[in-house]
C-alpha cells in the first residue's frame, strides 16, 4: 500500500440482480370481501403504464388506474387521497370505498 492512504478492508459484496427488483410488489390474484383483485406487472403495453408503475389492477375483471408515488405509496382513482403500500392494498382499499358497486371502466385520454 501506498505511504498516506488508509486501508479499511472495505469490499463491496456482489451484486446480483436476477430475479429480484428491490421493492417490486408481488403478482396476486385473490378473492376479496366477494371481489376478485387481480394485479400483476404490466408492459409497456397497458394504456396507463405511464402512471401505474407497471403494474395493471383489476377488480371483477375491470381495470382499476392505479399510480405510484415518488415516495413508493400507491393511490388509485377510487381511493385518490388514501396512498397504501402496494397495488394489493390500492384493490382492496378500491373494494371497501365500492361498498358493493361495481367498478367502472376509466376512459382512457
Amino acid at each position: 500500500m501506498a505511504p498516506g492512504r488508509i486501508n479499511l478492508g472495505l469490499v463491496a459484496p456482489a451484486a446480483s440482480a436476477a430475479g429480484h427488483q428491490h421493492g417490486s410488489p408481488e403478482s396476486f390474484d385473490e378473492v376479496y370481501k366477494g371481489r376478485r383483485i387481480q394485479g400483476r406487472a404490466s408492459g409497456m403495453g397497458g394504456h396507463h403504464h405511464e402512471h401505474g408503475g407497471g403494474w395493471s389492477v383489476f377488480v371483477d375483471g375491470v381495470e382499476l388506474h392505479v399510480m405510484r408515488n415518488a415516495d413508493g405509496s400507491w393511490i388509485s382513482v377510487v381511493s385518490h387521497y388514501d396512498p397504501v403500500p402496494t397495488p394489493r392494498a390500492a384493490a382492496r382499499a378500491a373494494v371497501d370505498e365500492l361498498q358493493g358497486a361495481p367498478l367502472l371502466p376509466f376512459p382512457a385520454n
